[in-house]
């Protein structure tokens, strides 16, 4: 199919646009306005429905297992026949860049802080003690391991099964064909759908937006001198926004492969060099530690809301982090469905899911831990840092204490890079998919214009939000972004179970083999 035979969707390009266009308008022109609405919104939200974040969240992960051990792991996805465009480990690696390593990152040092400096009261743990640690170290596993990846795998399962094995449109509604039947293929409500979820993105991306600019920024004052600051953000934003449309005019299969592949290569280097230099011995012992806290309460962390004791801690790491994710899933599905092609469900759940959580695991032990170990044993003061607002610093002070320091920080600028060109590349590709019409399984690009527009405007916004508000802009844009796409993450897990019970008849790619 030509270029030519794109079209606009105009009920879900025209009202999720529009608003991006009202939104960027009104956070230049009257910025502290802006900051106050989306302030309120976001002090409403995580006051009302911070337990249901927490409860999708756990849901995601009964959904894959449900997945996994049921006859639907068994399906190949577009059929017996079908051929793998990557391979697992190409899939592995594309998943891992595509979907949370931008913020693995800049949190993997900085978040850990926050909790060994000021643990939740409601625990009682007192700052900088054992207690501390051994729960910021479970927190990050929390945080970066399992949950984060089922909220991303169960509706990827389920669109690739869709679009691919029961012939639905190319709509984030195919998510949820298995229980809304014949109504997911209206072209009304689909597009209505995706208008939805485009605006759930916006909030996430912007998010992602601004929690990359700020971590670059730090890279480049720790080299250069220049202060991170809405200047060199902008710049940042404009850099990247031009990388990943050039990357995503090759589309799919060059752009994204090459990058993801030449991502993951720099994280093994970088993670071989912290382990090499590193407080190895003392991040194993801790990683070990945690992880048994960690699994061993697994559920009563997931579903921590802070309600009885009144503490907000909850609602400003896991609610942020959980509405983050989900603003993502729906969009992020659509693109990882098409990695997802030609492998078996059981196959796309190992490394969508379990591979990706295992090098959560390995990462936060050895970055977390290292920025733990530098701040107890008093060589660096990273926590001072946090506190004068200079959290941007923390990886590239981290780094500064490692052997050939000059070499690694440039070289860390540079994956911190070419994650956040993969992500957005990655999503912009899957938001102008779904405000176009012609994609089809052989012409899945959509129009260059498109991904120009989504990716520009969720600059300007997240630019604003870092500037007004730092750390909590990114967290606020998260959580708006989040709340409706907790919605489809319940119909995706109900789409699970309707697959799980009656897989042969749905399978039709197989009836027709």
């Amino acid at each position: 199919m030509k270029k030519s035979g794109f079209r606009v969707r105009p009920i879900a390009f025209f009202p999720s646009a529009g608003l991006l266009l009202v939104a960027v308008g009104f956070s230049i022109f009257d910025d502290k306005s802006f900051y106050k609405v989306t302030s309120a919104a976001n002090d409403w939200l995580i006051a009302n429905f911070g337990g249901v974040f927490s409860l999708v969240g756990l849901l995601t992960v009964v959904g894959c297992l449900v997945a996994f051990f049921s006859p639907l792991g068994k399906v190949r996805i577009g059929g017996e026949q079908a051929v793998p465009k990557f391979n697992r480990l190409r899939a592995f690696y594309i998943t891992l860049c595509t979907t949370i390593a931008a913020g693995v990152v800049f949190w993997g040092t900085v978040e850990p802080l926050y909790h060994i400096s000021a643990p939740p009261a409601s625990l009682g743990l007192e700052p900088f003690s054992p207690g501390a640690i051994r729960f910021a170290m479970e927190t990050m596993f929390l945080h970066w391991t399992i949950t984060p990846y089922a909220i991303y795998t169960l509706p990827t399962i389920v669109f690739a099964f869709a679009y691919y094995n029961m012939r639905k449109p190319f709509s984030v509604s195919s998510q949820f064909a298995p229980v809304l039947g014949r109504h997911s293929e209206n072209r009304y409500l689909t597009q209505i759908v995706d208008a939805v979820v485009l605006l759930c993105i916006a909030g996430g991306m912007a998010s992602t937006f601004a929690t990359g600019a700020l971590n670059m920024g730090g890279a480049v004052e720790s080299i250069t001198g220049i202060p991170s600051g809405i200047l060199s953000w902008m710049v940042i934003l404009g850099v990247t926004i031009v990388a990943f449309v050039t990357s995503s005019a090759s589309g799919l299969n060059k752009g994204i492969r090459v990058l993801s592949n030449l991502n993951m290569n720099i994280y093994w280097v970088i993670l071989a060099v912290m382990i090499l230099f590193g407080p190895t011995a003392f991040n194993l012992n801790l990683g070990t530690e945690a992880l048994g806290g960690y699994l061993s309460g697994f559920f009563n962390k997931s579903l921590m809301t802070g309600a009885a004791a009144k503490d907000q801690w909850p609602q400003w790491w896991t609610t942020f982090y959980w509405a983050n994710w989900m603003a993502w899933a729906p969009v992020a599905a659509c693109f990882l469905g098409r990695v997802a092609y030609g492998h078996r469900i059981k196959d796309v759940i190992l490394f969508t899911l379990v591979w990706p959580a295992l090098f959560g695991m390995i990462w936060m032990t050895i970055f977390s831990g290292t920025a733990i170990h530098l701040q107890i044993t008093g060589r660096l003061d990273l926590v001072g840092l946090l506190n004068s607002g200079n959290s941007a610093a923390i990886p590239y002070a981290v780094l500064s204490v490692l052997p050939l320091a000059k070499i690694i920080i440039p070289f860390f600028l540079f994956i911190t890079f070419i994650s956040f060109v993969t992500a957005a590349d990655s999503t912009t590709n899957a938001m102008a998919a779904l405000t176009s019409s012609g994609i089809t399984k052989d012409e899945e690009e959509a129009p260059i214009w498109m991904k120009v527009l989504w990716g520009v405007g969720l600059g300007v916004i997240a630019l604003v939000m870092l500037g007004l508000a730092g750390i909590d802009g990114i967290k606020m844009l998260s959580n708006l972004g989040g709340a409706p796409a907790t919605l489809f993450e319940i119909l995706a897990f109900a789409s699970i179970l309707v697959l799980a019970g009656k897989t042969k008849q749905y399978n039709l790619v197989d009836k027709e083999g």
